[in-house]
C-alpha cells in the first residue's frame, strides 16, 4: 500500500515521502480499516518537525485521524467488515489502510460522508472535552474562541453555538475575518491583535467571558487573561502561535478564574469511559445534523505537500481532507 512516511524530521517537509510500505498486520483487539479520507491537523505538521509533545519513533506514517470501512475485526469487537467508522490513533492515518485499537474508532453517524467524518474526531473531540467536559459550558454563557479559522477553533465555535452559548470568534489574520464570518455563525468575529479586551467587554456588555478557548498561546493568552470573567475558565488547548506563555499566579487569584489544560486524547486514554461518552456525544450531535465540519478543500494523498504548506502558511479556514 502507499502511505505518507516521515523518515527524518525537517522544517521544510524534506523528510516526508508518499511511498510504498507494507500492509499493516492486525493485532488482537485491533480493527483493520480501509481508509477513505483523512484530515490534516496542526499536530501533524508539528510532528514532522519534532515540535509536538508526542515524538514518534522514526520512521512513522503521518496522520492522526481518518474515516473508512472495516476490513477485519475480532468477533467480539462490536465491528464487522463493511462497517463505516471514523477515529484514529497517534499516527498512521495518511495511508490506504490502518490497524488501530477497536476503542479508537466509532461508527460513522448516518447522513455524513467520509470527508466530514474524517474531520469530526480530533477537532470536535477536543472542543467537547474542553468546553463541556472540563469547562462546564452552559447555555447563555459568553465564550471567546481563539484561532477560530482553524479546524479545532471552528469546531469549538460550532459546538458552543449548538449548545446555546454566545460566541466571540477571533482570527489573527485580517483577510480571514470575512471568511470566518461566512464559515461560522459566531455572534461576533474580531481580529485578535493588541488590546482586544475592550472589544470583548463591549460585545459582552462588560461581563467578559465565562470561557476562553485558546489553541494559540503567546500574546493571545496574555491578553485573554484580561477577558475572563470572575469565576471563569481559561482553557489552554495549544500553542499554535509558537510562544508558550507564562502567567503570574496573582492574576487568576485576583480575578478568580481557573487555567485549565485541555489534552483531549490523553484525557480519553486516562479515562476511557469518559472518552467513549465524549465520542458518542459528538457522534449523536453529528447524526442529528447539529455539527457539520467545515472543509476548506479535499485533496488526494499525492498532493500532501500542498496540504501541509497551506497549514504552515495558515491559509486554511476549517479542515483539509486527504483521500487515497
Amino acid at each position: 500500500m502507499k502511505a505518507l512516511v516521515v523518515s527524518t524530521l525537517s522544517q521544510d517537509l524534506s523528510g516526508l515521502a508518499y511511498t510504498e510500505v507494507p500492509m499493516p498486520e492486525r493485532k488482537p483487539g485491533e480493527v483493520l480499516v480501509r481508509i477513505r479520507a483523512a484530515s490534516l491537523n496542526f499536530p501533524d505538521l508539528l510532528m514532522t518537525r519534532g515540535e509536538y509533545q508526542l515524538k514518534p519513533d522514526l520512521p512513522f506514517i503521518a496522520g492522526l485521524e481518518f474515516a473508512g470501512e472495516v476490513v477485519e475485526a475480532d468477533a467480539d469487537s462490536g465491528f464487522a467488515p463493511g462497517d463505516q467508522v471514523y477515529g484514529g490513533n497517534k499516527t498512521g492515518a495518511f495511508a490506504e489502510y490502518a490497524s488501530v485499537p477497536a476503542r479508537a474508532v466509532t461508527r460513522m453517524p448516518h447522513g455524513i460522508g467520509f470527508p466530514a467524518a474524517a474531520a469530526l474526531g480530533a477537532a470536535y473531540g477536543t472542543a467537547y472535552t474542553g468546553l463541556v467536559e472540563l469547562g462546564g459550558l452552559k447555555a447563555g454563557q459568553w465564550v471567546l474562541i481563539h484561532g477560530a479559522s482553524g479546524g479545532v477553533g471552528l469546531a469549538a465555535v460550532e459546538l458552543a453555538k449548538r449548545l446555546g452559548a454566545h460566541v466571540i470568534a477571533t482570527t489573527g489574520t485580517p483577510d480571514k475575518v470575512e471568511r470566518l464570518k461566512a464559515a461560522s455563525d459566531a455572534d461576533a468575529v474580531i481580529l485578535a491583535e493588541g488590546r482586544f479586551r475592550e472589544q470583548v467587554a463591549e460585545l459582552t456588555g462588560g461581563a467578559l467571558c465565562d470561557l476562553v478557548y485558546d489553541p494559540v498561546g503567546g500574546d493571545i493568552f496574555d491578553e485573554s487573561t484580561r477577558c475572563v470573567a470572575f469565576g471563569g475558565k481559561l482553557l489552554v488547548v495549544g500553542f499554535a502561535g509558537g510562544r508558550i506563555a507564562d502567567i503570574s499566579t496573582n492574576i487568576p487569584l485576583i480575578k478568580g478564574f481557573s487555567v485549565v489544560g485541555v489534552r483531549a486524547g490523553e484525557y480519553a486514554r486516562r479515562f476511557p469511559e469518559r472518552g467513549k461518552a465524549i465520542r458518542e456525544a459528538v457522534a449523536t450531535l453529528a447524526a442529528d445534523g447539529r455539527l457539520n465540519p467545515h472543509i476548506d478543500r479535499v485533496l488526494p494523498f499525492s498532493r500532501w505537500r500542498e496540504a501541509y504548506e497551506a497549514m504552515a502558511a495558515r491559509g486554511i479556514v476549517g479542515k483539509i481532507v486527504l483521500e487515497p
